[in-house]
């Protein structure tokens, strides 16, 4: 698993994120999401390493990375101020343009920087999310019954982190089981099943789960409005994939119409996966990913792709 690359811890402003960095060419940045870590993309990076040089990163405040300090009003935990964090990152890595791919949380992180940082962001991924503000607009009783950890997480301190930290095993074979995670087998032995049920055995990873999701409920949803009526849209070209039998299409129909406003050049399609489309189909998310990346790679000069 991550043969030949580099493991690094990266110095930004508010603390150190942990990242592996390997292969060479153009970069992309690979975001796990809620509630793993970067190992979630195990099965993908082998085939881009080739012709792209691919970071996997540990958000701030899960996996080895640092823990954002708390604050009142949870913008420690914004997806801005995460998509900062990781734009620091990079710069300190040397990539002055990248690519964006991320999952769950970090699809949220990844849309924020392209709409943040569009002269670094050359393309971007979002798997299995629509943007935060069109989930709490679009909240009825259905979501609450299927998402009903986005409210659950979002409660004020310490209700979600005294109830989880009471039994994290049930939370995790009732709760992050349920949603997908494992239930392709052969991909998913039994180590990388544990690796992912000890992370919430860590309280400061359940405390910076529960204020990512605070963030959510309030900032993220305050930044997307605010774009959205400034009629700001991502620039780059953005790959967008869901579980086809999963919660966004019953939820919300047509996946790519909830995209569209928000995105100038959009692709995207379903696979028949769980929520964890990355680990259950690592090979048709490489090819998806690998023609993105070729076609922003055309549009940027080979001078500008790695700063070094």
């Amino acid at each position: 698993m991550f043969a030949n690359f580099e493991q690094k811890h990266v110095h930004t402003e508010r603390g150190r994120i942990f990242a592996r960095v390997g292969g060479s060419g153009s970069p992309v940045l690979l975001l796990h999401g809620y509630p793993q870590s970067h190992v979630m993309w195990h099965g993908v990076v082998d085939a881009l390493v080739d012709e792209h040089t691919v970071v996997v990163a540990d958000l701030p405040g899960y996996g080895s990375s640092f823990r954002p300090p708390l604050t009142e009003d949870h913008s420690a935990f914004s997806k801005r101020r995460l998509g900062t964090d990781l734009v620091q990152m990079m710069d300190a890595l040397g990539y002055d343009r990248f690519a964006v791919a991320g999952h769950d949380r970090g699809g949220r992180v990844a849309y924020r920087m392209a709409l943040d940082h569009p002269e670094r962001v050359t393309a971007m991924a979002a798997f299995d999310v629509v943007p935060t503000a069109e989930v709490w607009d679009r909240a009825d009783a259905e979501l609450a019954l299927t998402y009903w950890h986005w409210a659950f997480l979002a409660q004020p301190a310490p209700l979600p982190e005294a109830l989880i930290n009471a039994n994290p095993s049930a939370f995790f074979d009732l709760h992050v089981r349920a949603l997908g995670l494992g239930r392709r087998a052969q991909r998913y032995p039994p180590e990388l099943m544990e690796t992912y049920r000890a992370l919430l055995d860590d309280t400061s990873v359940v405390e910076g789960i529960c204020e990512d999701y605070r963030a959510g409920a309030s900032l993220d949803r305050m930044h997307d409005d605010a774009d959205r009526s400034a009629g700001n849209s991502i620039r780059c070209p953005v790959l967008v994939l869901w579980s086809a039998p999963g919660a966004l299409p019953k939820l919300y129909g047509d996946v790519l119409d909830v995209w569209r406003p928000w995105a100038e050049d959009l692709r995207g399609r379903g696979l028949d996966t769980s929520h964890f489309l990355v680990e259950d189909e690592p090979e048709q998310v490489a090819e998806e990913l690998n023609a993105l990346l070729s076609e922003e790679t055309r549009e940027i000069p080979a001078d500008e792709r790695i700063r070094s």
